[in-house]
């Protein structure tokens, strides 16, 4: 992977995420968009971009997929942390972790709509012995 490597939206474009502006349902916006909460990103900065559901997903899924990442191993553990903003209204965050060898995504982290609507940060520690996506 990108080692300490940040990632944000202000660009419109995030390596690990290259791909999100092809994912159906995010939409790429700020705090100013007047769509709605969150009205600012996690430092509290309104015009900085984060990714968000577009209204019109809120009874389906939508993915968001990362770059190919190498094997961890004793000195090289894999730790991503990221922010996210859940409400009541917006369903479950689910992080999973697809290993090059299997088909499918095994989930590793979730999380529901909680009562606080605030922003939240989550670190996950990943240990894979084959390249895998997250």
């Amino acid at each position: 992977g990108f080692s300490g490597g940040k990632c944000d939206f202000e660009t419109n474009q995030c390596k690990a995420l290259h791909e999100f502006n092809l994912q159906p349902g995010w939409i790429r916006r700020n705090g100013l968009s007047g769509i709605g909460p969150p009205y600012s990103d996690h430092n509290g900065n309104e015009s900085a971009y984060f990714l968000s559901l577009s209204s019109e997903m809120k009874s389906s899924s939508a993915t968001l997929r990362t770059n190919v990442f190498l094997p961890s191993d004793e000195e090289h553990v894999c730790q991503i942390t990221f922010h996210y903003w859940v409400t009541q209204m917006s369903g479950t965050l689910i992080v999973g972790l697809q290993k090059r060898s299997e088909d499918t995504a095994t989930n590793i982290w979730q999380v529901s709509g909680e009562l606080q609507s605030q922003w939240q940060a989550n670190t996950i520690t990943i240990n894979s012995t084959e390249k895998y996506e997250v």
